[in-house]
């Protein structure tokens, strides 16, 4: 028993401390005391690290050739391959699926029915995609997108603004999901018009909520909502730019000779190892296709009894076998919206390459909070969001970092486009073509290669096209583990290091 009470003491006195020391932590600029209302109230945070959204996965970053791995048959030579750097982000393991996007439509209606049809309507899938001339599809038309049995299909139909959309209203609600489990907020399913919760007005005041308990307030004493610095809301989802769903989409981490060294044994063609599209081992699995794709000409998914990829449109999301990040059908099944415009040329040929080669993408329209006279962002509009502008030339050519607010032809190496694509007379390339990758069930394999890419325009869809969403990673790029970096050992008096 004593020896109990002396354990328990023991413990007691360690824990104050623990707390005493993170109390009483100062600033190596100042001297002054973090996290106490005496000094300031200045708060620094023991910061565990971004965690990953709802079906997100880290990807790691890092430098690959970006482009074409196979011969370019369609001679386009719109992909010549180069090296590049990506940085740390997470993606959707799979692409985003029909019950998703009705649960997206569901809460539009209950929002916005009312008041702003037009928004429901504005989300709603073609399902006309399906129709064609001399086949019968039109069963697709009235059960792909609503019938139970499709419910973890992937969503197709949706144009690249629709997906664009779709992202902004999945960041909020899963934020707001973020800050009711943390008990900051309670549940409100009332919500409706400009009253929804909103990630950057909440931030900015704009929108309270049903405040159950908000954070310690060390500066007064008193209570204040959740600010962004206190890294406890996640950045936006988004659609992944064509360099990160490439990268992601090879995977060659898959290659690596080992965990300490940088050297890749093997390049790749697809999503996984070898040049064919069936799986390779000896075991049961050998010979079966790794993808959902067009195998020829009429053959959508082989013969009867023993079919060869089991489906004859889009397969359900978790199909077949993921690559070396975790990501489901990165190569067939459908192709899947990026973020970047589309433009025939390439990073690889212009003059000043190297200051383009981390995290490449084209399509930026650089924009800014509309502030009012006092400088305070001004009220949000009708469906609750912040209202933004974007950035002029005359304001951008101040800057020595960037010049132009909108970079869709910026240094774009051929003559046509530095003037402007006409589109509909000269080409089908315009201000509005978007990239889409990854081949689909309707496409042969060449276009499974994660270098091929073709574009549409952002308001039109596909019934081989659908998305899934990625996410940027801030801190240690290789997760929460590794929050200082890459971490060594140095030896003074010898001057060597011990990894």
């Amino acid at each position: 028993m004593k020896n109990l009470l002396k354990i328990g003491a023991f413990l007691f006195g360690a824990a104050l401390v623990l707390s005493s020391c993170g109390s009483n932590e100062r600033s190596a600029t100042t001297g002054w005391k973090y996290n106490d209302t005496k000094w300031g109230g200045f708060e620094k945070l023991d910061y565990e690290g971004q965690t990953a959204g709802p079906n997100l996965v880290l990807i790691e970053g890092g430098t690959f050739t970006m482009g074409l791995t196979e011969q370019d048959v369609t001679y386009d030579w719109n992909n010549v391959p180069r090296r590049v750097t990506v940085s740390s982000f997470y993606m959707d393991e799979t692409e985003v699926s029909n019950i998703n996007y009705r649960e997206y439509l569901y809460w539009i209606q209950r929002v916005f029915g009312e008041s702003y049809p037009e928004v429901y309507r504005n989300a709603l899938p073609d399902t006309l995609v399906w129709r064609e001339e001399l086949s019968y599809n039109e069963p697709f038309v009235e059960t792909y997108f609503r019938h139970p049995s499709y419910d973890n299909y992937p969503v197709v139909g949706v144009s690249w603004v629709q997906a664009n959309e779709f992202c902004k209203w999945r960041t909020d609600r899963v934020n707001e999901m973020i800050l009711v489990e943390k008990g900051v907020l309670n549940l409100n399913t009332e919500q409706k018009d400009e009253d929804n919760f909103n990630t950057d007005s909440y931030l900015v005041g704009q929108y309270q909520g049903d405040v159950r308990k908000n954070l310690k307030d060390l500066r007064t004493g008193g209570e204040r909502p959740v600010r962004f610095e206190d890294g406890i809301l996640l950045p936006d989802y988004r659609l992944p730019t064509e360099a990160e769903w490439e990268y992601a989409a090879l995977a060659l981490q898959g290659n690596q000779t080992s965990e300490k060294d940088e050297r890749i044994s093997d390049r790749r063609f697809y999503p996984w190892d070898g040049n064919t599209v069936r799986y390779q081992k000896r075991d049961k699995y050998q010979g079966q296709l790794l993808a959902n794709f067009k195998r020829g000409k009429g053959d959508y998914m082989g013969m009867a009894g023993n079919l060869n990829d089991d489906a004859h449109i889009p397969a359900p999301v978790r199909s077949f076998m993921p690559n070396d990040f975790g990501l489901y059908n990165m190569a067939g099944n459908v192709n899947e919206w990026v973020l970047d415009l589309y433009r025939p040329m390439t990073s690889t040929t212009l003059q000043d390459a190297e200051n383009h080669d981390l995290n490449p993408y084209r399509g930026g329209e650089f924009k800014e909070l509309e502030l009012d006279e006092d400088g305070n962002p001004i009220e949000k509009d009708s469906l609750g969001r912040l209202q933004y502008r974007y950035v002029t030339d005359e304001e951008a050519a101040t800057r020595d970092n960037y010049k132009t607010g909108k970079v869709y032809n910026y240094l774009d190496g051929d003559k046509q486009s530095q003037a402007f694509y006409d589109t509909g007379e000269h080409t089908l390339i315009s201000d509005k073509t978007r990239v889409y990758k990854g081949g689909s069930w309707a496409d042969r394999a060449f276009w499974l290669s994660p270098g091929a890419r073709r574009f549409l325009d952002e308001e039109k869809s596909s019934r081989t096209i659908g998305f899934r969403c990625a996410m940027t990673r801030t801190g240690a790029p290789s997760g929460n583990e590794d929050k200082g970096g890459h971490q060594f050992d140095v030896k003074r008096k010898r001057g060597s290091r011990r990894y």
